[in-house]
Order: structure tokens, then C-alpha cells, then sequence
């Protein structure tokens, strides 16, 4: 089995396996409250008094749904990158770039818990697909 980065003893990945289950907690939770958002059922194009919206209402509403799907998807995402990340601390790899297996810095695993690549592997791939 893969050894950890070298810099992070067993109390620091328990520090960022703790980081991370907290994160997720907050996205399963936004994820719920966008759901709840964007299921309105048709409301959109009446008030509760039973009277057709303006237009621009109900356009509005449309956007702001849809805005929030945006969002769930991102959130998703993180979310998925959130469950490798502790799926690398069960198996004993996080902390390493899972592409080159050279340690990520502590300091990037501070700004970026559930990072994948070391900054000099992410750098390349940033620059392969021309940002």
C-alpha cells in the first residue's frame, strides 16, 4: 500500500479527513435547500393569490432555477471530489498527486483539502487545456 506524504503525520489527516466531512455535510445540505428551490412544481406562474405573474416574474423565477441547478451541479462535483479525497485517506494515498505520486505541498492541502494533483501537475494540465 502507498505511504502518505511524508509531511502529514496521522493527526493532520485526521485534521483534514474531519475538514472534509465537514465540507460535505454543507454541500449535502445546500444541495437539499437548491432542491427544495428549484421543485416549486409550476408556481412559477402565479402569485398566491391565483393571478398570472408578469412575464418578467415568471422569467425571473425561471433564471433563478435554473441558477440554482447550476450551482447544485457544482456543488456535486466538489461533492464527488470531497468522497475520492476520503476514499485517499482510507487508503492511505492522500496527500500524494495521484498522477505523478510526488507528495502535495501541506500548504495547497490547506487552501484545497480534497486537491488531486500536486500544483506543478495541475499547472501542466491547466496548461494543456489552454487557461
Amino acid at each position: 500500500m502507498p505511504q502518505n506524504n511524508k509531511a502529514l503525520d496521522k493527526k493532520k489527516i485526521e485534521t483534514f479527513r474531519n475538514l472534509l466531512i465537514k465540507m460535505r455535510e454543507e454541500i449535502v445540505t445546500d444541495i437539499k435547500s437548491m432542491s427544495n428551490v428549484s421543485g416549486g412544481g409550476g408556481e412559477e406562474s402565479s402569485d398566491v393569490s391565483g393571478h398570472v405573474l408578469h412575464m418578467a416574474d415568471v422569467a425571473t423565477d425561471m433564471y433563478d432555477k435554473e441558477f440554482s441547478l447550476g450551482l447544485a451541479s457544482k456543488d456535486r462535483e466538489l461533492l464527488q471530489k470531497i468522497d475520492e479525497a476520503l476514499v485517499r485517506i482510507d487508503h492511505g494515498t492522500f496527500g500524494l498527486c495521484i498522477a505523478t505520486k510526488k507528495p502535495i505541498s501541506p500548504a495547497r492541502l490547506k487552501a484545497i483539502p480534497y486537491a488531486e494533483y500536486c500544483l506543478e501537475y495541475q499547472e501542466k494540465i491547466e496548461q494543456e487545456q489552454g487557461r
